[in-house]
């Protein structure tokens, strides 16, 4: 009878694994598809014009693909973005010295850090800023309002003729 609760139990604890997603990530039974940003089309193959030249090296890079980063930046800026320029005409060196790109500022970084730094605050999630949970494990956790004393503060402000939001909140201190 021990034998038969054992193979229950195990059964049980198995079909209960099966259910979770990591269990299931590390037995294979997921299907991981393919990243569609990261899918590069293969260029069509194709017989060189010149048959003198020498087999490619195993694992080298096709010369006729581009890498997706260059293609990416071909996409988004246009032909020849791809390989930089390092020649700039007279127009565009005096073009860059007026617009001031020979002083630019090296510490920009840390400066503009600094600027979005007061913000900070402002862009707190409503969650962390009404109860205080989320964002920084650091900081004190919300007070807890004394149901009783908060109860007793507004009938008194409502008998005195006051508005609800005189007086300091009563809460609980642990």
């Amino acid at each position: 009878m021990a034998m038969k609760k054992r193979v229950i139990l195990i059964s049980f604890c198995a079909f209960a694994l099966s259910a979770c997603e990591s269990t299931k990530d590390n037995l294979g039974l997921t299907r991981a598809p393919p990243d569609e940003f990261q899918v590069v089309k293969r260029a069509p193959l194709s017989v060189p014009p010149d048959y003198t030249l020498r087999p490619p090296a195993p694992g080298a890079p096709r010369p006729q693909e581009l890498s997706a980063n260059a293609d990416a930046a071909q996409t988004v800026f246009g032909e020849g973005a791809a390989e930089p320029r390092q020649n700039v005409t007279s127009g565009e060196a005096i073009l860059l010295v007026r617009a001031g790109a020979d002083e630019a500022d090296p510490q920009i970084r840390e400066t503009v850090d600094q600027e979005s730094a007061a913000f900070f605050d402002r862009n707190k999630p409503v969650a962390e800023k009404l109860f205080g949970i989320g964002g920084d494990k650091n900081q004190a956790s919300a007070s807890v309002v004394n149901a009783k004393a908060e109860a007793e503060r507004l009938e008194r402000n409502t008998q005195e003729g006051k508005p609800v939001t005189e007086g300091e909140t009563p809460s609980i201190e642990e």
